[in-house]
């Protein structure tokens, strides 16, 4: 009997890899981080692979440090696998030459992605693969999840027998990311098919004491080409290997792998030669083409390298006298891109014309109309090679024609979700897909479509339901049900375009039916009319608030949704989301499962149906045309964007500081200042992670009413400005706020958006007093205008805050290098730019080196500014020089330069000032991937700064363990509490005696951060500040909200000690005063990622975390007598 399961191409393959390893070397990175992840998950099950073990399962330090690891282990005569994408992989280039030219059967499973040129993407294409297509590695490729998970047994097979390594890649996210019906293969049988021999000479071929030998000797001009040469025919007999497993698995699972797949016509003349998941669209296309009567075909390449002519010359039709050849790849440098070339030098001697172009790029969609116009293409007299699909490029005109009214009619029921980033409706898509999938007949299929923000950005799940198996690699365009989990998506997206006639809209939305009748935009209504659409609504967020489960409302829409589709009986998806529940939630308590059982019970008793009015076809509405590239994109319509559009800014650089203008209008609850009871402390302006909530000083005489006299500075009116339309209503200014004879000034309420305007604060924006504090502490930095506001970080987001302070303290003197990560996503998310100082990325390791040249750059530049004020001396110039890293004293000077007289300053006057250079990143930048360039900048004396923003987690590829995880810490890669202590960095850098080293925590003294920021930017010499930042990835169990009150636990209890050396005096501060052990397990009680540890691993759990306070109380013992 057949057996399926529900699942992604990621959990899939990685399901293979762990049958054929015995070691898995891992390192986070998205797409591919969840392949490692569930390799570790079932390593910590009674699991076994192929040989009635567990794999051992290590993460290191990166991708680098993985493959040399797995390049140990296969030395061992121990099969290792690895998985990768993108930077990642080509971090494992060098070892992948080793690993070819020393003949190991490496497999690695890439979900393929993007690389970072002119900036980064975490979407999919090739160019991650092609980078490596000459290191030797057999490569293998797939179109869809099903494919991916039996091309992964090929790829071990066959690495086994040829003992050659193995590169088993698919589209990163379009595949990797894809939920579909998965039929499984029978392992005893794969089991079979493993070559015992092989893998006895492979075994023996280990490094021993018995046989010993040596390897990886160094070669002279006389023998190493040779060496080279002599393993040819073991690339010649692979692709015979590997064709003798497709055909055994193609016997085991009636697929039907060959290197080359041949589909389409016999007597075709046009054909497209692809791989990846375009196939599957071509597939599609050429299916609905030739029953319209032409004669089309496709090759789908699914042996890559090495890259056999002869296989491929066996597939394809005689008749065939054009070519089209797509690669989802970019090769500036080159005639066309590598598998063009490939497929050139194949029919090179042959009467076919052939052309090559480019599709699909950061996993731009490929729909079958475009590859309709591609056929089209070919038999049009502007055919040309070249060419781009997907875009419309009005610049070097390479683009073809698009017939957008191209569309192959299907039997799919098709559904859109529209979410909320951290709302839960991707994971309700996922779960409504499984349950499904798994509980009925029913094919389905899941793609989820992101943005790059890490909190609050749109979200759309496509969802797909059939009767046969679906292999359509593309957006939902015609859906038969859109559900909106955020009403202003209603107002502000075009969200009802492409709804089907008869078609169900179901929104959630605080409005009562006439409220929310009269609110629609005209468009909206005359689509509604339209379309005869059926409109549902729910208040869900109200349900879900008066239930006791705070604005979580995932598990009432997806039991709404069910009802409204009604695939499956009502009562039977209840039973099934309350037993997923109790696996889901169990480990946060029975309150919450029963909590969400509840809401599973009455949720579908409060959706409303609203009465669509025919009398709306007859309204008018008109939409502008006008809109700026910032616009387009912050409108979903960034695909629309030609070529040209992006001119002036083809080396990835964006404007500075245009999240002001964004008002993405997300929150529910928003904070609302009380004068009567505010103390004018600015506490809650220092912790707002937005930059949202922000003190100001009036006039003394301004007509503006919601203020009052300021304590200091006097003569002033003060009063608090919320931008509410920026809010994320994450609660922790108002949680922060002390008020007065304890009652608050701020308190969180509904956002009524009516009663909360913009208004105040444009007005304030507008007419406040600019004030030059002299004395830096909390209250005064805040009067300062941060120059970091309105990023995408997460509600409550703990890193933030100590970023919007470094920019209000340094200001127009701050240059910041940014490592790869949370701060970069949230940092520069284009065209979204929060910060209006010089700010850069260059890639996650080698931030360190990386400001460190920013730094190099400006000294050069200050050093010709001196060498030109001592060759022109004058007393203001004399000043500098002997001054020159003084701010007041050259910022004063700069004041008084006649720039006309001294012509060659002008284009040097930015520099005239000193600047203060900050290397910002998170703990997986700092305490792993780059700590080697991080050491070196330590070791130096060059006056620059580092900022370690420390989550004690890899939190921007989904929740890693990193080397600041501390021991017993739950987290991907460390799935049973974690082993090994936390790295303690400053103690590391306190080894070199010249270093400032600074741990800082706001949660516990605000004051003291300043401080230290101060000291490590007048300090001459290398610092490092490390920053306790909590994280949603931390389990807090009340919530982001009260992540301070965390903050503070976590150092007054000894977890995380506040200090300082500065060697200009060689003190060291020990700030963390009157710590109180006592509390330690307090503090790890209220985090999940330490309180659940007794309910994963029960047998282990006081032990680790009994360690661990051990740990914190030596290390405080060590830091209190220095």
């Amino acid at each position: 009997m057949e057996k399926f399961k529900t699942m992604d191409a990621n959990e899939a393959v990685s399901t293979v890899a762990y049958k054929f390893s015995e070691l898995c070397g891992i390192y986070p990175i998205t797409p591919a981080s969840p392949m490692a992840e569930n390799v570790d998950v079932i390593s910590n099950t009674e699991t076994y692979n192929f040989w009635n073990n567990k794999v051992k399962v290590v993460e290191m330090q990166s991708e680098a440090g993985a493959i040399a690891l797995v390049h140990g282990a296969l030395q061992s005569g121990v099969l290792a696998s690895t998985f990768t994408a993108s930077q990642g992989l080509l971090l494992m280039i060098p070892s992948l030459y080793k690993i070819a030219g020393e003949m190991l059967p490496l497999v690695m499973h890439v979900a393929a992605r993007s690389l970072a040129t002119h900036a980064l993407s975490i979407f999919g294409d090739h160019q991650d693969i092609y980078a490596v297509r000459s290191t030797g590695g057999c490569m293998l490729c797939s179109a869809n999840p099903q494919d991916a998970y039996l091309m992964a047994n090929i790829a071990h097979l066959s690495a086994i027998k040829s003992s050659l390594p193995f590169i088993n890649f698919f589209d990163g996210f379009r595949t990797s990311h894809e939920i579909d019906k998965i039929k499984l293969i029978d392992f005893d049988k794969v089991k079979r098919l493993i070559d015992k021999e092989a893998l006895k000479k492979f075994r023996d071929k280990a490094m021993s004491n018995e046989n010993y030998n040596t390897r990886g000797t160094a070669q002279n001009d006389d023998i190493y080409f040779q060496n080279t040469e002599a393993r040819n025919k073991d690339y010649v007999d692979v692709v015979n290997t590997v064709e003798d497993y497709m055909k055994e698995i193609n016997k085991i699972t009636g697929s039907d792998f060959k290197p080359f797949n041949y589909y389409g016509a016999e007597d075709a003349r046009e054909i497209i030669i692809a791989m990846g998941s375009v196939c599957d669209t071509i597939r599609n296309t050429v299916d609905y083409l030739n029953l319209q009567g032409k004669s089309y075909g496709m090759v789908e390449v699914h042996l890559y390298r090495p890259f056999s002519a002869k296989h491929l010359l066996e597939v394809v039709p005689k008749t065939v006298k054009k070519i089209a050849v797509l690669d989802r790849t970019k090769d500036p440098a080159q005639n066309g891109e590598p598998l063009y070339l490939d497929v050139i030098s194949v029919f090179k001697d042959l009467d076919i014309e052939i052309i090559g172009g480019r599709y699909g790029l950061s996993s731009k969609d490929t729909t079958p109309s475009q590859i309709k116009s591609l056929f089209d293409f070919m038999n049009s007299d502007k055919r040309h090679s070249n060419f781009t699909i997907g875009i419309k490029d009005d610049v070097t005109n390479l683009s073809i024609d698009i017939d957008e009214n191209f569309i192959i009619p299907n039997n799919m029921t098709e559904f859109l979700i529209y979410g909320y980033g951290s709302d839960g409706m991707v994971s309700t898509s996922k779960d409504m897909i499984k349950i499904i999938g798994d509980h009925t007949d029913k094919y389905v299929q899941g793609y989820f479509q992101y943005d790059s923000k890490k909190s609050g950005g749109v979200t759309r799940s496509h969802m797909r339901i059939s009767d046969k198996e679906i292999k359509a690699p593309y957006y939902v365009s015609n859906p038969s049900l859109v559900v909106v989990s955020k009403e202003e998506y209603i107002y502000k997206y075009d969200i009802l375009d492409n709804l089907m006639d008869n078609g169900t809209l179901f929104l959630n939305t605080r409005m009562d039916s006439d409220k929310l009748v009269r609110s629609l935009p005209n468009k909206v209504k005359y689509l509604l009319a339209k379309k005869k659409v059926n409109f549902y609504t729910i208040d869900a967020y109200k349900l879900v608030n008066e239930l006791g489960l705070k604005n979580k409302i995932s598990t009432c829409m997806e039991i709404c949704i069910f009802d409204i589709i009604k695939i499956l009986d009502i009562d039977l998806v209840k039973d099934i989301m309350k037993n997923t529940n109790e696996k889901r939630f169990a480990h946060k308590g029975d309150n919450v499962v029963q909590v969400n059982n509840r809401i599973v019970m009455e949720s579908t008793l409060h959706i409303n149906k609203i009465t669509v009015d025919e009398d709306w076809i007859n309204l008018k509405y008109t939409e502008r045309e006008d809109l700026s590239i910032e616009e387009m994109i912050g409108l979903l319509k960034g695909n629309e964007l030609p070529v040209s559009a992006f001119l002036e800014r083809k080396s990835g650089i964006y404007p500075g500081g245009s999240t002001k203008f964004e008002k993405r209008d997300i929150a529910e609850n928003v904070p609302c200042w009380n004068k009567d009871n505010c103390i004018q402390c600015n506490q809650c302006a220092f912790v707002c992670p937005h930059a949202v909530i922000r003190p100001f000083l009036l006039k003394e005489d301004d007509p503006y009413e919601n203020g009052i006299l300021s304590v200091f500075p006097k003569n002033k009116k003060y009063t608090i400005g919320i931008s509410y339309k920026d809010c994320t209503g994450c609660g922790v200014c108002a949680n922060v706020c002390p008020g007065k004879l304890g009652k608050k000034a701020l308190e969180m309420k509904k956002y009524d958006k009516n009663i909360y305007t913009n208004d105040d604060f444009e007005y304030l924006e507008k007419n406040k007093e600019e004030y030059d504090p002299k004395i830096v502490n909390v209250k005064n930095l805040e009067f300062v205008e941060p120059k970091f506001e309105f990023s995408g970080a997460c509600a409550g987001c703990g890193e933030t805050a100590y970023l919007k302070n470094l920019t209000q303290l340094f200001n127009d003197n701050l240059f910041i290098a940014n490592a790869t990560g949370c701060s970069s996503i949230y940092g520069a998310s284009a065209p979204s730019t929060p910060y209006s100082i010089p700010w850069a990325n260059s890639l996650f390791e080698d931030n360190a080196e990386f400001g460190l040249g920013i730094k190099q750059g400006i000294n050069i530049k200050r050093n010709k500014i001196k060498k030109y004020m001592e060759e022109n001396s004058s007393p203001d110039f004399d000043l500098w020089v002997n001054n020159m890293d003084n701010y007041e004293i050259c910022k004063d000077v700069y004041k008084r330069i006649d720039f006309n007289k001294h012509t060659y300053l002008k284009e040097l006057r930015d520099y005239i000032v000193p600047k203060s250079v900050w290397i910002v990143g998170g703990d997986g930048f700092a305490y792993d991937i780059g700590y080697g360039g991080l050491d070196h900048i330590l070791s130096t004396n060059e006056n620059i700064n580092i900022l370690v923003l420390d989550t004690e987690v890899y939190s921007n590829t989904g929740g890693q363990s990193s080397k600041s995880s501390n021991l017993g810490s739950i987290a991907s890669f460390t799935a049973n509490g974690k082993n090994n202590y936390k790295k303690d960095l400053a103690r590391i850098a306190m080894c070199y005696p010249h270093v400032y080293v600074a741990c800082v925590n706001i949660g516990y003294n605000k004051e003291q951060y300043l401080k230290v920021l101060q000291e490590a930017n007048n300090h001459n010499g290398p610092s490092i500040v490390i920053a306790y930042a909590p994280c949603i990835e931390h389990g807090i169990k009340k919530g982001m909200e009260h992540s301070l009150d965390d903050a503070y636990l976590a150092s007054k209890c000894g977890y995380f000690l506040t200090f300082r050396y500065n060697p200009q005096n060689k003190v060291f501060t020990l700030d963390s005063k009157d710590v109180d052990f006592d509390r330690y397990d307090e503090f790890l009680s209220n985090e999940n990622r330490y309180a659940n540890l007794k309910k994963i691993n029960p047998s282990e759990a006081d032990k680790l975390l009994d360690n661990q306070k051990k740990w914190a109380k030596a290390r405080y013992e060590y830091y209190s007598k220095l």
